[in-house]
């Protein structure tokens, strides 16, 4: 099943807001997970994938 625009930008939204909360829990594997996920959604939509040096993902 494919995703809308709109949900994919969704996604990335609610992503984001997951991965910050991880970040002020000190939540290194959440962290992760949701990085990938940003870095996937990104790249579905086409836009500037983010870097996460900190984490190894550049």
């Amino acid at each position: 099943m494919s995703h809308t625009t709109g949900q994919t930008w969704a996604a990335l939204k609610k992503s984001w807001k997951a991965y910050k909360i991880a970040k002020v829990k000190d939540e290194k594997e959440n962290m992760v997970e949701y990085a990938k996920r940003i870095r996937s959604l990104q790249k579905e939509l086409g836009v500037t994938q983010s870097s996460f040096p900190d984490l190894g993902l550049v």
